[in-house]
């Protein structure tokens, strides 16, 4: 019996690894260019799968547990069959030239924890059956030609920790459940067409928030920013939004890169900015700001880069901007400050440049 039980384990192993082997063997069918013949020379049937370029297999049950083709100049399509490498965990094939749709079959990769194919030919939609990718951590389908909408079904993944769909040509809406995600750390969606206003955010454990040039619009919601005590960066620039901005903004103490540029904010900016001491880089220009430049804002003594361009600031330049010792770069062209500044020695501590204080 003992014998026959091992027979038997052999067995299901050797049949287990030939499901691998035809799905690998099927999406080196779909290469039709491979400038470095890796996947000629190595992906034979007469070697082991687990001995192949690209692949690493576990110990325990002898499947593949990772696929990495990235970085590889290949040309091809994903077939169907790679959602029958049930024992995937990491699946990268980034800076290729892969195209066409992502197989709905990838849904079955229920071991899946990260999938990384930006800087692709990819198009069609996000299968909304990716939801179903319940143990995913990092989404990266960044640089690729997807449309479409966001699927709102990613929220139901609850392990997702980064978002990125950067520079695509996706539209519609961002879905709100999407910022329900629990241990959502990172949404990058800059460079698409998305509008519809700014959905409610309650994700304590989110640091980046990047929605760079896209269509959004509307005001930002009064308590946006109540729940991101871990927000370090937030770009909002080339979109529409309005508006005053939220005083909770203020209460993300954390936050190291602050970009509202080319907008239709309006209002003073708050003395409140004062709070946020970790900021190294603060783009507000191209809006409609007005009043003068709080003089809270040079407790921030981390600041690298400032720049108020563009708006419709008056009074003059506080002499307090002295104490920004680490400043490298200065923008506070196009406003109507008043006077001449006392001393350029106020700039002499900016090591590299000014862009312009001509006001």
């Amino acid at each position: 019996m003992v014998q026959s039980y091992i027979a038997y384990l052999a067995f299901a192993t050797v049949s287990n690894i030939t499901i691998d082997q035809s799905a690998l063997l099927a999406l080196e069918a779909q290469i039709s260019y491979d400038p470095k013949n890796v996947l000629t020379n190595s992906w034979s049937s007469g070697t082991s799968v687990c001995n192949w370029f690209g692949i690493t297999c576990d110990s325990r049950h002898l499947r593949v547990t990772a696929l990495n083709l990235s970085y590889m100049n290949i040309v091809g399509t994903i077939p169907p069959h790679v959602g029958n490498l049930s024992f995937l965990v990491s699946l990268s094939i980034e800076n290729n030239s892969f195209h066409g749709s992502l197989p709905n079959e990838l849904s079955r990769l229920y071991r899946l924890q990260h999938l990384s194919v930006g800087f692709n030919n990819f198009s069609g939609e996000i299968p909304s059956r990716m939801g179903l990718l319940s143990k995913l951590q990092n989404l990266s389908l960044n640089s690729n030609n997807f449309t479409r909408g966001i699927p709102p079904s990613l929220s139901n993944i609850s392990t997702l920790e980064i978002i990125d769909l950067t520079y695509n040509k996706l539209s519609g809406s961002i879905p709100s459940s999407i910022f329900n995600i629990s241990t959502l750390q990172g949404i990058y969606l800059r460079k698409n067409k998305l509008s519809g206003t700014m959905p409610f955010i309650n994700t304590s454990s989110l640091r980046v928030i990047d929605l760079y040039s896209n269509k959004l619009s509307g005001e930002l919601p009064e308590d946006m920013f109540s729940h991101l005590p871990s927000l370090q960066r937030l770009d909002l620039s080339f979109n529409q939004f309005y508006g005053e901005l939220p005083s909770t903004l203020f209460k993300c103490k954390k936050l190291q890169y602050l970009s509202l540029w080319s907008n239709n904010f309006t209002g003073r900016v708050p003395q409140e900015i004062g709070n946020l001491t970790m900021l190294t880089k603060l783009f507000l220009g191209s809006n409609d700001f007005e009043g003068t430049i709080p003089p809270t804002l040079f407790n921030c003594k981390h600041l690298q880069i400032l720049s108020f361009s563009a708006n419709r600031f008056t009074g003059s330049v506080p002499s307090e901007i002295e104490n920004l010792t680490m400043l490298t770069a200065l923008d506070l062209n196009s406003n109507n400050f008043g006077g001449m500044f006392s001393s350029l020695e106020v700039f002499s501590h900016l090591r590299n440049f000014i862009i312009c204080f001509e006001c």
